[in-house]
């Protein structure tokens, strides 16, 4: 065993009963803090991130390219199949898939209520897999079923738990829907499912259909629809994709992003970023603070062992290395509890759902939770290196400490 690794054990053998003793539980304390905090921050993060998403991109793709269109902004002009945009999709190796759909805006009505809806009409190439998870009653639309399809098109729709609410309506009831256009043309619809994302912007007034409706009451044929959504392998190249598609848009046509459809949330979204920024940094400045302090008082008590070890020999940099190694052991334990601290409380709430919230504020009715493990590897990574240079500062002192007036330092 190494002199400095031979008299950093003994150092801390012989803390138990000092006063170091207690200042060294507090430093091991502040890490295991400092990390169960950043572990946590970032799980809650990353967990607010990806909900906030998954739900935004359930109806709003990373990209829209509609037609321009005159009077109401819910909906679109036709646009046919194949353009210039859809041959070029498939070249694009950034992007993941592609669907089309078409809008249209009316009003519901039954005995007792009516409610002004937006029909979002979807095709047979819907990401139904994502739209399952906000499904809370009955089913999704039988484009299949041969019983709902009338007139070439499927008669059931989708409504969200808000509007169910509003109408008194439950899954099985027929309602009618009156389009707004001149003149209005009512259609008998039956509701077949029920969702639930908790986004004001999509549950309020956004109802799912069939595609094939919607161009029935615009007047299109089967070869027209109004937006194309674009999803991409990653959502950093946003931008990167967004300038080549505008490259290939015909007159008539303009391209959208969700940052520019969604502003406020991605807003909120970079606002989270930087509060845990700032908050993270607090934390660990603080257990730097700490670090410094307990290994200054552990020089301290330990100026007359100092003091013999340079009147034995021993140079400033050997010496420094024993303190040194006395504060990493405590760095070391710290990340040992700090991790199995965070994890525990993260892992809990990842299952039982302990800690719930207000779905108007935050879009959700429970803290998420994300386990991003090369997230959770760099914050240890950060806190070892970034405490190692802090424990490089107080054994500075050591190499001003003189031997004589060491042996003679009484505690």
């Amino acid at each position: 065993m190494q002199f400095p690794s031979f008299i950093a054990k003994r150092i801390r053998n012989n803390e138990a009963g000092s006063f170091s003793a207690t200042v060294s539980r507090i430093g091991v304390a502040s890490i295991a803090i400092g990390i169960a905090v950043g572990i946590i921050a970032f799980a809650v993060l990353l967990g607010f991130k990806q909900t906030i998403q998954q739900k935004i991109f359930l109806f709003g793709a990373h990209i829209n390219i509609n037609a321009f269109s005159q009077g109401n902004t819910y909906e679109e002009g036709p646009m046919g199949i194949p353009n210039p945009v859809s041959l070029a999709l498939p070249q694009i190796p950034q992007v993941a898939r592609w669907q089309a759909v078409a809008h249209k805006s009316g009003i519901l009505k039954t005995p007792q209520e009516i409610k002004g809806v937006v029909l979002k009409g979807v095709g047979k190439d819907y990401d139904w897999q994502t739209f399952k998870s906000s499904l809370r009653e009955g089913r999704l639309i039988g484009h299949q079923d041969s019983s709902s399809v009338k007139y070439g098109y499927s008669s059931e729709i989708l409504i969200s738990r808000k509007i169910a609410t509003e109408m008194r309506l439950k899954t099985g009831d027929d309602v009618i829907m009156y389009s707004l256009q001149n003149p209005p043309r009512p259609r008998k619809l039956t509701i077949c499912g029920i969702y639930d994302t908790q986004m004001e912007e999509f549950d309020n007034n956004l109802i799912i259909g069939d595609i094939g409706l919607v161009q029935r009451l615009n007047g299109w044929g089967k070869d027209s629809v109004g937006t194309y959504e674009i999803y991409l392998k990653d959502f950093q190249d946003l931008d990167m994709v967004a300038n080549r598609l505008r490259t290939e848009l015909p007159p008539g046509l303009y391209l959208q992003k969700v940052t520019s459809t969604f502003p406020q949330i991605f807003d909120w979204l970079v606002l989270l970023d930087r509060n845990t920024a700032v908050f993270l940094t607090l934390i660990l400045f603080v257990a730097c603070f700490n670090m410094i302090s307990i290994l200054l008082v552990m020089i301290m008590e330990r100026t007359p062992l100092i003091g013999l070890l340079k009147t034995l020999g021993s140079p400033n940099g050997q010496i420094r290395s024993v303190f040194f190694r006395v504060g990493l052991y405590m760095v070391r334990r710290g990340l040992l509890i700090g991790n199995a601290t965070g994890l525990l409380i993260c892992w809990l709430q990842y299952q039982f759902k302990l800690i719930k919230l207000d779905p108007v504020n935050y879009y959700m009715d429970t803290v998420p939770i994300v386990f991003d493990w090369p997230i959770f590897l760099m914050v240890n990574i950060a806190t070892v290196v970034i405490s190692g240079l802090i424990l490089l500062i107080p054994t500075l002192i050591i190499s001003k400490i003189q031997p004589i007036k060491a042996l003679l330092f009484k505690k």
